[in-house]
């Protein structure tokens, strides 16, 4: 007959094993772009227009740069064409807030209708009505709170500024430290604002033709969630493995002192 102590340690070993091996996250799941067709293509081509519509509550940073600078302060809200503003809070302060009937109010130009325009056509409406005023003059028009939160599964989560008109979603988990290991890379969730409310959208990283994807832009105040896969609370960073082998050992020991 078999001996019992021998027998245990079997058991203990094989069910050890099996629950290492179940808490592990196969390296194919953990590589982006993994190409799904035959053919590997040289060039990923993305044509989708992903120009940010206004909403309110948004807020805009219009200024008007002019070879004639006192006249053109009088379009700019006490920054002048010169530029004075070096920090977040300032430009904030000297922006424009789209109100609930989608308007902004400037100086001498009155309400401008900005809701569901893009930023491009926005400044086209600015540049017309400038130039009754002025002639050669630039009228420049950024989004100022321009923010994007990663959560989840990332090594730095947390909400961003950006400071750039278009940004992707590799750049933007680059931003938050990337993903960790235990991440659900194949069901990327993007949470987008709505008219009604918000719409949740699923990228697959895994997957070579996201590049293509009209998901593949990040847009003002989306809200990127890395879900984590299946057994993460077993995994290696959080479960304590130091004690469980620990406990064994010392069953094993008295186990054989007792026989």
């Amino acid at each position: 007959m078999p001996d019992k102590t021998f027998l245990l340690k079997i058991i203990i070993f094989l069910s050890l094993g099996a629950f290492i091996f179940s808490s592990c996250v196969p390296m194919k799941k953990q590589i982006f772009m993994q190409v799904k067709e035959d053919t590997v293509k040289s060039e990923y081509i993305n044509d989708k227009k992903m120009d940010y519509k206004l909403k309110p509550g948004n807020n805009l940073y219009v200024q008007v740069v002019s070879l004639e600078e006192d006249v053109s302060d009088f379009f700019n809200m006490g920054y002048g064409s010169s530029g004075n503003m070096y920090y977040d809070a300032a430009i904030y302060l000297n922006s424009y807030s789209v109100s609930d009937s989608g308007y902004v109010e400037m100086p001498f130009l009155g309400k401008i209708y900005v809701r569901g325009l893009t930023l491009g056509e926005i400044k086209e409406n600015i540049q017309k009505r400038v130039d009754s005023y002025l002639y050669n003059t630039i009228v420049i028009v950024k989004i100022v709170n321009y923010n994007i939160s990663v959560v989840g599964e990332v090594n730095r989560p947390g909400q961003f500024k950006i400071y750039q008109d278009k940004i992707n979603i590799f750049e933007v988990l680059g931003l938050a430290g990337d993903m960790t290991v235990y991440a659900k890379r194949n069901d990327v969730k993007v949470i987008r604002k709505t008219e009604k409310g918000s719409k949740i959208y699923s990228l697959d990283l895994l997957d070579d033709n996201v590049l293509e994807s009209e998901l593949y832009y990040i847009l003002p105040d989306d809200i990127v969630y890395v879900a984590p896969v299946k057994g993460r609370n077993f995994a290696f960073t959080s479960f304590p493995y130091t004690l469980v082998i620990s406990s064994i050992s010392l069953t094993i020991a008295l186990f054989a002192l007792f026989k």
